[in-house]
Parts: C-alpha cells; structure tokens; sequence
C-alpha cells in the first residue's frame, strides 16, 4: 500500500458523523476534498432519498473513501452513507495533490491503473444492479407461485412476511421492492397490492428472471 501522506500531519478537519450522514453521491464532482474515514464503517452503493437501495460493500475506517476519485480526477460512481458513527477527515484537494506529486513515477502509475480497474468494476456492477433487482424478484415470485384460492387454474403469492423482511431475502430495500412491485403491476405481470399477488404473466417473469 502506497503511503500518500502522514495522516497526523494533515491539516484536514476531523468531523464526527452520526449513522444515516451520506459522504459521497454519485456523479457529484463538487467536493473539494478527500476524505479519509478514520473510524467508523461506510456503506457503498446505491441510494435513493438518502437511503441505500442497493449496497454493494463497506469501508472500515482506517481508510481512503474517494482517494481514487481524486486520483483519477473523476466523479465517485457510488454513494456513500455512514453504516455508523463515524470520524471522517476532509483533507484539502490541493494537499492530496501534493502528496501524489510525490510519489515515484512508477509507483504513481501503478496507483492509477489500480483505481481505474476498481472503477470499471464499480461502473459494470452499478450499471447492472436496477436490472438485477427486478430479475431476483420475479425469480422469487415464481419460486413462491401457488394455486389463487380463487382460481385455481391461476397462481399467486402470498405474502406472509412483512415487505422489508422479503427485501432482506433479495438483497434490497424495501422501497426498492416496493418500486419493482409497482413497476410489475405497471406492465401487466402482477396484479393486487394486498397480502396477495396475482401473477398475471407468466411468460413475462420467466423472461424477465432468466428462466
């Protein structure tokens, strides 16, 4: 790991933020800073109204938030939100610039190959994660079809868990489960917005799940 700058010599502020704060925002290229979280755990992903719809990984403090953002003098692909309370030291652009500067050549370019790899993977796994979301619900609404007690030659599901409960199973957040909900009635997959969901198109989800 290449040391870009003694830490406790920084002049970066230290702040301490309680769990919810978000850090970072996608595409937002507005920070002047780079932060370094040194306590504390960071969730990644991404958000919506605040909230991580899709969590793609955490950052334990000690550690670089957005150094390969400043490194590649790009826009963060992620958000970030506080998992909890956490010490965040925003030190200067400029300053962080500076200690780049001093690295070796060689060892500087190793560092951006590094961070221009793990941003094409952030990208790839963002870009797929709204697409994935709909397909692992319509694998599970088949996976739980059972005959509707009003048609049995239909098939429903019953929800006998609370919403966010099923989220967790998914792997999502329950205003993302309940998006996909409502964007499945919108195209005529499901029907019913009770403890009951029809399943309208059968043909749909398969093609939507993969199956």
């Amino acid at each position: 790991m290449f040391t870009l700058m003694p830490l406790e010599d920084s002049p970066g502020d230290i702040w301490t933020l309680p769990a919810g704060t978000q850090l970072m925002r996608r595409a937002d290229a507005a920070s002047a800073d780079v932060l370094h979280i040194d306590a504390g755990r960071v969730a990644l992903g991404v958000a919506e109204s605040g909230v991580l719809a899709h969590q793609m990984g955490t950052v334990e403090g000690p550690s670089w938030l957005n150094a390969s953002c400043a490194v590649l003098e790009l826009a963060p692909v992620v958000d970030a939100i506080a998992d909890t309370e956490v010490q965040v030291r925003r030190v200067p652009l400029d300053v962080f610039e500076a200690s780049l500067a001093e690295l070796p050549s060689p060892a500087l370019k190793v560092l951006r190959d590094v961070a221009l790899a793990h941003r094409q993977q952030a990208e790839l796994v963002v870009s797929r994660l709204a697409k994935d979301a709909e397909a692992r619900c319509a694998e599970w609404l088949l996976r739980h079809a059972e005959p509707a007690e009003d048609a049995p030659n239909a098939l429903a599901v019953p929800l006998r868990l609370r919403k966010r409960l099923i989220a967790a199973e998914l792997g999502i957040a329950p205003e993302t489960f309940s998006r996909v909900l409502r964007h499945l009635r919108e195209r005529h997959l499901i029907s019913g917005s009770g403890r009951v969901l029809n399943l309208t198109d059968l043909h749909g989800l398969r093609v939507l799940a993969g199956a």
